[in-house]
């Protein structure tokens, strides 16, 4: 069973970049790597050459679990999103209840997700607080460590 992820372009864009990188350069060191081991003898007693296998096999393996996500994914259409309310790719600045600090996440899909840049998974436990939640509501969200409450102050797509 597959699911469907959401990029943006930016997103999507990485994705196939990486699955190119993974098909087209190593893939063929793989196979390099195979072949050099083969010709160093006997097969039963070559470790180098087991090595090479077990690291084709994983490298296969990713390259089928990236072209899976890469067939389910969808482009987002930026221009269709409503500012109404808290969606993925909306811009959300939140105030936290408890020490009025203020802070500012751009909602996106878990693949794209790097708070060092301020952009947060949909499916973590802050994003799925902030889904669907409109200015001035507060999101009541629970966290490991208790509940926070977070009021929604604004909400952009730039």
């Amino acid at each position: 069973m597959s699911t469907v992820s959401y990029y943006t372009a930016e997103g999507l864009k990485k994705l196939k970049d990486e699955l190119d990188q993974l098909k087209s350069i190593e893939r063929p060191k793989a196979s390099q790597a195979i072949a050099e081991a083969r010709d160093k003898g006997d097969l039963s007693e070559n470790a180098e050459y087991d090595a090479a296998k077990e690291a084709q096999g994983l490298l296969e393996m990713r390259i089928a679990k990236m072209e899976e996500l890469y067939a389910n994914a969808r482009l987002i259409d930026e221009s269709q999103l409503d500012l109404s309310k808290a969606l993925v790719l909306s811009k959300v600045k939140i105030k936290n209840q408890a020490n009025g600090m203020e802070m500012k996440y751009t909602l996106v899909a878990e693949s794209e997700a790097d708070l060092k840049s301020g952009k947060i998974s949909v499916t973590s436990p802050i994003g799925k607080g902030l889904l669907g939640k409109k200015v001035g509501e507060i999101a009541e969200i629970s966290v490991p460590n208790g509940k926070l409450n977070f009021e929604i102050l604004e909400i952009t797509r730039d």
